[in-house]
């Protein structure tokens, strides 16, 4: 992409916002990357505590009661479904821009999404149009989701070629533990904001919009690019491996859509994601109903803070460890042992093991954070850095398509089983056995997974040429 030289330009310096002007000069600290990335992550991870705003949403026009006029909770639920959908659809089609213009343009537009789209909808609620919101964080929102979610991994990855599993997880983490600060934040903020007149909502997303723009502006500043022959002092790049099938080969972001590989890892990572994320949604109500005379509400919101850190804890833990377990040897016991902790969870229910249960599912959604981290860098051995971020974009559709998958899996099926007679505490003993079922065919898939053929690498003119 071209840009014009302005008036007051240095001769010769490339346009701000280029790719080229976030070349890393000699001397420059990878680790002052992690942190840039995690000051988008940590912002966008808010998607996660959006729930908050759904209780007060409903009282809008009545303040301290639902008005006939107010919005019920299955029309403000649209609003983070299209916020997924639109994350998956903006990291899918963008990812060869990325790749083009480079993370720091990304990010900065990916700023401009999410603290806009929590404007748009502030307007929205002072003016109740339901539309607004859904335009505001459901859209424009979720385009910065996408944006500011795949910018900073195949920066990361370049910059860490030793260290891919512990580089993703560190950004990727900061996705899974935005909400434990956005939760609290935004009720404190709605809570300051409250009055006889108003929910405090509409000023919140003010607050909140101008806030992470600010944050993942500051890191689209601060990131930079590795140049083209830097590489860790000391490191020397691994010979192409045939067993843990890392290449020193790229294919390109097209060219990865028309492998087989392509396909078993958007299963691989699309069942990971189905077992785990219908269960997250649904954890407060499950051991509620599983353990009823012995777990009240005040503990069961303790068991979802608890998954939410192994959930933030397990992306940097299993990616880490992938650095040298293997991608393919840390999915196989994602599957391995989350099928068997899934198909073990109704006996401990019954048995009333408190206990075994809570510790089973918080090994199964450290699982379910770890396979968002692993992925990229397991796409990255396979397919070589230098599309990776366009790959991995391409890719989380299969999160999209999960986001819709497992929540309706869980709830269908337990409304099934109830309607049907089954008590409240069995309804679930189908669903986890299914979903204990699903990690079984994820090991297949990932068993299918082998080396990409040499026929689908670019050459280097081809690859000089597309830099």
């Amino acid at each position: 992409m071209s840009s014009i030289a302005k008036p007051g330009d240095k001769a010769g310096s490339p346009p701000f916002f280029s790719k080229q002007a976030t070349v890393a000069r000699p001397g420059f600290s990878r680790w002052m990357v992690p942190p840039a990335a995690l000051a988008v992550h940590l912002c966008i991870g808010q998607a996660y505590a959006f729930s908050v705003f759904n209780g007060p949403l409903t009282k809008v026009i009545g303040i301290t009661q639902s008005a006939p006029d107010d919005w019920s909770l299955t029309t403000l639920g649209w609003i983070f479904s299209l916020a997924i959908v639109f994350l998956g659809l903006s990291a899918a089609f963008a990812g060869k821009w990325l790749e083009h213009v480079g993370p720091r343009r990304t990010m900065f537009t990916a700023a401009c999404c999410f603290g806009g789209g929590f404007i748009v909808s502030a307007i929205g609620v002072w003016t109740h149009q339901i539309w607004l919101l859904y335009l505001g964080y459901g859209v424009i929102g979720g385009i910065g989701l996408g944006l500011g979610y795949v910018s900073p991994v195949s920066t990361l990855i370049r910059w860490f070629p030793d260290r891919r599993g512990m580089a993703t997880g560190m950004a990727i983490m900061g996705f899974g533990g935005g909400a434990m600060i956005a939760a609290p934040l935004s009720v404190a903020l709605m809570n300051h904001f409250k009055s006889a007149t108003s929910i405090g909502v509409a000023e919140t997303f003010v607050v909140l919009g101008i806030a992470y723009f600010i944050s993942m502006t500051i890191g689209s500043l601060a990131i930079r690019v590795p140049a083209p022959d830097w590489k860790p002092a000391g490191w020397t790049p691994p010979a192409t491996s045939t067993t843990r099938m890392i290449t020193r080969n790229h294919v390109h972001i097209d060219q990865a859509l028309k492998t087989p590989q392509f396909y078993l890892i958007w299963l691989v990572l699309f069942l990971n994601v189905t077992a785990g994320i219908g269960i997250l949604g649904q954890a407060s109500v499950m051991i509620q109903e599983s353990f009823k005379s012995t777990v009240t509400a005040s503990a069961a919101a303790g068991f979802v803070g608890l998954l939410s850190l192994f959930n933030m804890g397990g992306r940097f833990i299993w990616a880490s460890g992938s650095d040298w377990l293997g991608r393919k040897n840390t999915y196989f016991v994602f599957f391995v042992l989350g099928s068997v902790l899934y198909y073990f969870v109704p006996t401990f229910a019954d048995a009333g093991n408190i206990a075994l249960f809570v510790l089973s599912y918080c090994v199964i959604l450290s699982m379910y954070g770890g396979g968002f981290s692993t992925v990229p860098a397991y796409l990255a051995d396979m397919f070589g850095t230098a599309f990776v971020g366009g790959i991995h974009g391409r890719l989380l559709t299969a999160w999209a398509a999960a986001g819709v998958a497992g929540p309706v899996l869980v709830n269908y099926i337990r409304a099934y089983e109830v309607a049907h007679g089954v008590a409240k505490a069995d309804a679930y003993t189908l669903t986890v056995h299914l979903m204990a079922v699903l990690l079984v065919v994820g090991f297949i898939c990932n068993l299918l997974v082998k080396r990409v053929d040499d026929k689908h690498y670019m050459t280097e003119a081809e690859l000089a040429a597309e830099k």
